[in-house]
């Protein structure tokens, strides 16, 4: 008699087939030490499709995937030898040839008399739908974790589980900074509560929201990004947290704002020829009128009213040029130009001043820069104007401090030119006082000044704005009050006139 035939005797005997195995939710088989398959329950048949003809006494490597073969064969060995339960996942296959994830528990069997220890029992559980899942769950996190978009994961109670290394770099904190806190750190405070109110009535009931916000690197910067923040779900729709996503706005806004200065500065531009045109007309008539009464008079006091009207009349003239030079295009010759000639010419006439005989001047200028098709005169004023400001920078700070007891730092205006990809770059930094936070976006506008009555028309710099836009190029200031500024002005080595 064959073994096969001996040992299902006492298994027939303790019923375990036509009871106990058929209700088990799990494929459960019967094989003899040689691998053969005596036995097995009913789901065999309704989950590989197989009738239990088709495989009894069949070796169980028909069944088992070609990649997990030498796995199983050496958990069998195990199970025998040790004679102990062994566990392992591999891969099995259905009628139709299809493979399916399981896991298997590999057990001794024993009689009733603790003999035919070499059968084994083997309960094949299905694990397709845990392995989907969890490849579902490796591709999301890679999604996460390699996006290029900042995410956060929080708990139900608003706690930050969970950031990707686009959070970290967007927001300068490191992921041991933030795990457990609030994303109210990053806030900005330019949100009312009634924003954020609104917010957690929406998601705190299972619905997306999305807003745009304002939030706070780590260096104190602002940073703007489109947030989405969807609740997740348990199987019982409850909200057992949320993920955000963020997309980051910043470049986008500084551009938007970029636009509406320009627009701004047409329209202001298109007012300033008006003005210029009605106000030049009479103020020519009131100089004239001036010039005939002076040379009709000899008295001192009238005289010296006059002398004054005069100057007011110079001061007002300056303006209308500069609005003129501002609002329309100048008719100087576009010729071939060596920007550090201008640089270095521009350094000079400001040297001379008295206010810069203290200052010290750092100068280094790229030497393999090409020439740009440029107006000489008019780049050069750019960068007097704007030396200008910086030595009456650094003489407010000096003139502050004066008379404290702070030892005294000494006046620097360093100023550089380098070749960055296809533009020219001059920078032109100084430790003067600086400029504030509000007053740092204003700085281009017309009539826009920080200095004293008096001190400054406010049209230096709009002017300059004016030229550097005329070669399409880019002016931008950067400032730390009380620390001082950096002035950068890029020139396109391409530009259309």
């Amino acid at each position: 008699m064959r073994s096969e035939d001996i040992l299902r005797k006492p298994i027939d005997r303790l019923g375990l087939i036509g009871g106990f195995l058929d209700v088990l939710p799990d494929m459960c088989f019967v094989i003899s030490p040689e691998g053969n398959i005596l036995e097995m329950n009913t789901r065999v048949e309704k989950l590989l499709g197989y009738q239990k003809s088709q495989l009894r006494n069949k070796s169980f490597d028909r069944i088992v995937h070609q990649a997990s073969h030498q796995q199983f064969h050496l958990a069998l060995q195990q199970c025998v030898v040790e004679d102990s339960m062994q566990k392992m996942e591999g891969g099995v296959l259905t009628q139709s040839g299809e493979a399916m994830d399981v896991e298997l528990f590999i057990s001794p069997y024993h009689n009733e008399n603790r003999q035919l220890k070499n059968v084994c029992c083997i309960l094949v559980r299905d694990i397709s739908e845990k392995k989907q899942k969890e490849l579902d769950l490796l591709r999301f996190s890679n999604i996460a974790h390699y996006t290029v978009n900042p995410v956060e994961i929080t708990d139900v109670r608003g706690r930050i589980i969970y950031v990707n290394p686009a959070f970290e770099k967007a927001s300068g904190y490191k992921k041991e900074e933030v795990l457990g806190k609030n994303p109210s750190i990053f806030g900005s405070g330019k949100h009312p509560k009634s924003f954020w109110k609104k917010m957690w009535e929406t998601i705190s009931v299972g619905k997306v929201w999305m807003g745009e916000v304002e939030n706070r690197r780590r260096s104190g910067e602002p940073y703007y990004t489109q947030l989405l923040i969807s609740p997740i779900v348990d199987n019982d729709a409850k909200v057992v947290g949320y993920f955000g996503v963020h997309r980051d706005l910043t470049e986008q806004k500084h551009l938007e704002h970029q636009l509406i200065h320009a627009q701004k500065m047409e329209s202001i531009g298109m007012l300033a020829a008006g003005i210029a045109h009605e106000v030049g007309n009479p103020l020519t008539s009131i100089s004239s009128l001036v010039q005939v009464i002076s040379r009709s008079t000899r008295d001192e006091f009238l005289q010296e009213k006059l002398e004054l009207i005069k100057g007011q009349i110079s001061r007002i003239s300056r303006i209308i040029r500069d609005l003129v030079d501002f609002s329309r295009r100048s008719s100087y010759e576009v010729q071939l130009t060596d920007v550090n000639k201008c640089v270095h010419a521009a350094v000079e006439i400001v040297r001379l001043g008295k206010k810069a005989k203290d200052i010290t001047f750092h100068v280094q200028l790229d030497q393999n820069m090409p020439k740009l098709l440029l107006v000489p005169d008019q780049i050069e004023q750019v960068f007097v104007n704007i030396i200008i400001n910086a030595v009456d920078a650094i003489h407010e700070k000096i003139e502050k401090h004066r008379h404290k007891e702070i030892e005294q730092q000494s006046g620097k205006i360093s100023v550089n030119s380098k070749l960055e990809n296809d533009d020219i770059v001059i920078s032109i930094e100084d430790n003067g006082s600086g400029i504030g936070e509000e007053a740092l976006p204003k700085i281009f506008e017309p009539f826009y000044t920080t200095k004293k009555i008096g001190e400054g028309t406010g049209l230096g710099l709009w002017v300059s704005y004016g030229i550097v836009k005329s070669f399409q190029g880019t002016i931008k200031a950067e400032s730390v009050e009380a620390k001082g500024t950096t002035f950068t002005v890029r020139l396109p080595l391409y530009h259309e006139f």
